[in-house]
């Protein structure tokens, strides 16, 4: 019998929850949520590591309807794992990224669609998994 090498995927250990309606006033400034969750036993570098050779989190928007996005990130965790010699800026568990952006005013009332890029790597406390890159899409209704 041939025996063929078997090669696990890495599982993914970081999911984004559905979006949730996000209603945004023509003119004004409008909020919206990310919310993610990394599977247990996992942790994920804050936005700004404790060591610059780190991966950091980081969420970007594409160029769109709604401007001038300013991610608001949470407070990191400081944890101290077996393999690091000082304590981590981490995420664990289940947490949420806020983004405000500007409606301006010449928007036009309807729906638009939100896009941009999740990067992260998750770890455990004994092997990290690859960096990887999410879409994220957001559905935006604008109103007058």
């Amino acid at each position: 019998m041939l025996s063929l090498p078997c090669f696990a995927q890495s599982p993914n250990a970081l999911t984004i929850a559905p979006p949730e309606k996000t209603v945004a006033k023509i003119g004004a400034e409008a909020e919206v949520k990310v919310k993610l969750d990394l599977r247990e036993g996992y942790h994920c570098n804050s936005n700004k590591p404790s060591d610059e050779y780190l991966i950091p989190l980081k969420l970007t928007w594409n160029a769109g309807a709604l401007e001038s996005p300013e991610v608001q990130y949470p407070a990191p965790r400081s944890e101290k794992y077996s393999f690091s010699d000082k304590p981590l800026s981490v995420y664990t568990g289940s947490f949420e990224l806020l983004t405000r952006f500007k409606v301006p005013s010449s928007a036009v009332a309807g729906q638009v669609m939100l896009t941009g890029k999740l990067r992260y790597q998750a770890c455990t406390d004994r092997m990290c998994l690859s960096p990887k890159t999410l879409d994220v899409t957001v559905p935006v209704d604008l109103i007058k």
